[in-house]
């Protein structure tokens, strides 16, 4: 994961396209040791993390099958080490201070050759680099850095190049409909998490369903209740019978009726598929759908966490509630719905209440440590693994955990 003598932070950066589906995500590896300021020990963080820790992170499975956007500065860039890098799969990212002359347009032409996809990173549009344009596939711009009002004019200055437009820093969904409505191919930024306003829109039918029935597992009601919950939404039955009979459980018998599917399920794996479904069938992105990513990871990565501090004394129970509350943080941004609203009636006991509404106790710690990590503050996750008593290696090893968790789980979701 790191190393002998270095430790890295990872962070993994969501990049969607115009469906906001997820089609990638950037990641960012700076050292733990050096002053995150200054420029070398950045590209220093980077080169050796790609020589020396690629293998122990495992891309693939930080990737989950998606595009991996990485930071390529000119000496990184120039050397063989990038061919480290699954080809097909990665996006090399050239950073804004590289100097686009012909021995870059060179090399570009020679990676692309090789398969790889190629970015400018914040790039600024000027027409002296047409003949990069027709080279690489992806030009990311700050929309913060360029401003909203001189888009247009960039858009269609590049729009004369057979490249995709990516817009970084894209915060609100107001931003996000501008770009949009502009063109732009692919989106980079928080917009998607971070309602301006919360409507307190209907909650549908289903997602009742959903809430009663992972009401009655944290109850711990008996089968004949979860079951009268199932034959009252028949797409509920459904999918758990998919679900059930899904290869990845790796049940050789078919099940034919819903109480033989919920024992044979058991009430924690229902519960966590139960909790995850709330985000799968909330529309037509499934497992795509970028709030369903984040809190799934959440609740993995939280749970791994506090089984990492606990060691063999965890509790089923501590690492069900570590687990719930990183899928639940995020219900009032699916639902816009406010917090309090959604957990009023599903009884809750304290510790995960007050990690919800507050960030209060362990879990209300462990929470933020993965909200700051999520949006690759490290200065701030490095404050909070002081307070949740965890290591960098801990951490790093919780988020491989959990990303690959969740792209083990995606086939089940299907």
């Amino acid at each position: 994961m790191d190393t002998p003598s270095e430790k890295f932070f990872l962070g993994r950066q969501p990049i969607l396209d115009r469906q906001q589906e997820i089609f990638g995500y950037e990641l960012l590896f700076r050292s733990a040791d050096m002053d995150r300021a200054v420029f070398e020990s950045y590209s220093h963080a980077i080169s050796n993390v790609i020589t020396h820790a690629l293998a122990s992170f495992g891309i693939q499975e930080v990737l989950g099958g998606k595009f991996g956007f990485i930071n390529v500065h000119l000496k990184l860039l120039l050397s063989e080490t990038l061919e480290l890098l699954p080809i097909g799969q990665t996006v090399l990212e050239l950073l804004e201070f590289i100097q686009l002359d012909d021995q870059v347009l060179e090399r570009c032409r020679e990676l692309k050759e090789m398969g790889f996809v190629l970015a400018l990173d914040d790039h600024e549009f000027d027409s002296a680099n047409s003949e990069i344009y027709y080279v690489v596939d992806i030009i990311k711009i700050d929309i913060l850095l360029t401003g909203m009002e001189a888009l247009p004019d960039i858009v269609r200055q590049l729009r004369k190049f057979p490249v995709k437009l990516l817009a970084e820093k894209v915060e609100t969904v107001e931003q996000f409909q501008v770009c949009y409505d502009l063109g732009f191919d692919l989106f980079q930024g928080y917009f998607f998490a971070r309602p301006v306003v919360l409507n307190r829109k209907k909650v549908d039918v289903s997602e009742i369903a959903l809430l009663k029935l992972l009401q009655q597992l944290t109850m711990d009601a008996n089968v004949k209740a979860i079951e009268t919950t199932f034959k009252e939404n028949p797409g509920l039955s459904f999918n758990l019978l998919k679900l059930v009979n899904s290869v990845a459980l790796g049940m050789r018998e078919k099940i034919k009726t819903l109480r033989h599917a919920i024992l044979l399920l058991g009430t924690n794996h229902l519960r966590r598929w139960t909790q995850l479904s709330l985000f799968a069938r909330h529309d037509s992105r499934g497992v795509n759908h970028p709030l369903l990513e984040m809190a799934a990871v959440r609740g993995r990565l939280m749970e791994t966490l506090l089984k990492q501090l606990a060691g063999d004394s965890t509790s089923d129970e501590q690492a069900e509630a570590a687990f719930m509350v990183g899928i639940l943080s995020l219900l009032d941004i699916l639902f816009e719905t406010p917090m309090a609203e959604i957990i009023a009636n599903l009884n809750l006991n304290e510790e995960v209440s007050s990690a919800l509404l507050r960030r209060e106790g362990q879990l209300g710690s462990l929470l933020m440590l993965t909200e700051k990590l999520e949006v690759t503050d490290f200065a701030a996750v490095t404050v909070l693994l002081g307070v949740c008593g965890v290591s960098l290696d801990q951490l790093l090893a919780a988020q491989l955990e959990a990303f690959n968790w969740r792209s083990s789980i995606i086939h089940q979701e299907g």
